[in-house]
């Protein structure tokens, strides 16, 4: 950890905010998003139908509205963006504390939604901006506290919840608030160069999304990557079913749910830094792209090859199988998403030719958040059908075949160099 400290004092103070930033905004944003879902429906009493559609408006504005935030933040600059995405989440998270009627839980679910779009572009391309050539370590770094917000965070809000979920929200509400007003005092205001903004604002906003949809290695690469975050929401989604599925929804089912996010969080934590460095001596970045998305698809192995145990009835052998093949499977992931995303993020700078950078982050998460929604409607179904016909490898075999066939997408696109830093930048069109 001491390490990991001295790297990030050794970059600019911008990026040294960033990082904390992040950290801060998966604290707020974690503490509370947990605990939403048993609020709307047991506090407020709310039906199920309605709680999914309070969850999803969510999920939509901050998934739909990524281009434009993207879009905006190029334009005008990354600190307002980050700034105003803050001070939005500040006003979500208080009225989701204070309401309960259903349009008012619906705007702010929108709200807090819409915030996550116009700060995360605007985060990772003055990220990239400002770590200049060191943008694989910075990266690296930024997913340490990124983890580490994320592992803290449903901690506190456990305690607070426990003494009210409204606590929680202004809590949470509060974090944001501070947060705001601390970049909008100490976070330098970053603005491209003279020749780079005259790009940036060349040409209509729909002549920029065309000329971007015309990168065609952007959106191999984007299509390519959609399956590292289908695997790595199984951590949420499948793994945890799993678990349920054979030990039982009681305490210890709880217990090793939370050990998977323990698990995934901790050895992030712990190792992100020195995974990076080791790869980026011997690897060039679609090959540890490559290696990054096949340990992913392997790590389900455990599960399929638990699959052919037999399911003791009750005891140790129960708990064993029930924790340790998805513990397992978490693990890999983690260490697959170690190798591969801080490349994933230099890699988009370098096939965006460093011009509109935030634009194509957006369009890149995006592209995935949709790829998400599919994937986990099919995850779900693959599980439905195992448990039909009494096939319970099926989902892990379509999991694992998903991985290894992204990797060989990967590694087809490094070896015909469409990875590679284009020579030449498209110029947009002019509208």
């Amino acid at each position: 950890m001491k390490g990991t400290l001295a790297q990030v004092r050794s970059y600019e103070r911008s990026v040294q905010l960033l990082m904390v930033n992040q950290f801060t905004i998966n604290l707020g944003f974690y503490m509370l998003m947990p605990y939403l879902a048993a609020h709307l429906s047991g506090t407020l009493g709310l039906a199920g139908w309605v709680v999914g559609l309070v969850l999803g408006v969510r999920n939509f504005s901050q998934q739909g509205m990524f281009l434009v935030g993207g879009t905006l933040a190029d334009r005008f600059g990354y600190k307002p963006l980050i700034v105003a995405g803050c001070v939005l989440r500040t006003l979500g998270f208080a009225t989701l504390g204070l309401v309960d009627s259903l349009a008012a839980l619906i705007a702010a679910s929108a709200a807090t939604g819409l915030a996550g779009a116009l700060f995360n572009p605007a985060v990772r391309a003055y990220l990239a901006a400002d770590a200049g050539e060191r943008r694989v370590e910075a990266f690296a770094l930024f997913n340490v506290f990124y983890q580490a917000g994320i592992l803290l965070g449903p901690l506190v809000g456990m305690v607070l919840t426990g003494v009210d979920f409204r606590v929680t929200c202004l809590v949470s509400a509060g974090i944001f608030a501070l947060l705001s007003i601390v970049q909008i005092r100490a976070l330098p205001t970053r603005r491209a160069d003279d020749s780079k903004a005259k790009e940036n604002g060349r040409g209509g906003v729909l002549a920029q999304w065309r000329g971007i949809l015309a990168n065609r290695p952007f959106l191999l690469f984007s299509g390519a990557m959609i399956g590292s975050y289908v695997l790595t929401f199984q951590v949420y989604l499948a793994l945890p079913l799993e678990v349920r599925r054979v030990g039982g929804d009681g305490e210890f089912g709880t217990a090793a749910v939370a050990g998977l996010f323990a698990v995934s969080g901790l050895s992030t934590i712990l190792g992100q830094t020195r995974v990076t460095a080791w790869c980026k001596a011997r690897y060039e970045p679609g090959q540890a792209l490559t290696r990054g998305l096949a340990a992913m698809g392997l790590a389900f192995v455990p599960l399929l090859l638990s699959t052919v145990l037999p399911v003791p009835d009750s005891g140790v052998g129960l708990w064993l199988l029930a924790a340790v093949p998805p513990t397992l499977a978490a693990l890999l992931l983690a260490i697959g998403t170690m190798i591969a995303y801080p490349f994933e993020m230099d890699t988009i700078v370098r096939l965006c030719g460093d011009r509109l950078v935030a634009t194509h982050y957006g369009l890149y998460n995006t592209v995935c958040g949709i790829g998400i929604t599919l994937g986990n409607l099919l995850t779900g179904a693959a599980l439905d059908a195992a448990r039909e016909a009494g096939v319970p490898a099926l989902p892990w075999i379509s999991l694992c075949a998903l991985g290894l066939a992204c990797a060989a997408a990967l590694y087809a696109l490094h070896r015909t160099g469409r990875l590679a830093t284009p020579t030449h930048r498209p110029q947009p069109a002019v509208a």
